[in-house]
């Protein structure tokens, strides 16, 4: 599983010309099964997605398909991790041993 931070490189009023193809990207994703959860960070300087547990080389595909990394708004720190523990409603996520 990743979680995929993103840093924006440009103001929200920059980022705003771009959000609805991003979003459009999002929803094919979830779509899709790779994505898991996403939001904006507060402040808006960046956003999170959660992602579903997959080959680094493809996810890196998957984000390198975003409108906001096709018009250089955004660098994807990514964090690869193995969920142990969930609150119960999140159970599903767990990696088992």
């Amino acid at each position: 599983m990743y979680a995929v931070i993103l840093h924006y490189k440009a103001p929200p009023s920059e980022m705003d010309r771009h959000v609805d193809a991003h979003r459009a990207w999002l929803r094919e994703h979830y779509a899709a099964g790779h994505f898991l959860l996403s939001g904006p960070q507060r402040p808006r300087v960046g956003g999170l997605i959660l992602a579903a547990p997959m080959e680094r080389a493809e996810l890196d595909a998957i984000l390198a398909a975003d409108a906001f990394a096709q018009a250089r708004l955004a660098d994807y720190e990514v964090i690869e991790f193995a969920p142990t523990m969930t609150a119960p409603a999140l159970a599903s996520l767990a990696e088992k041993p």
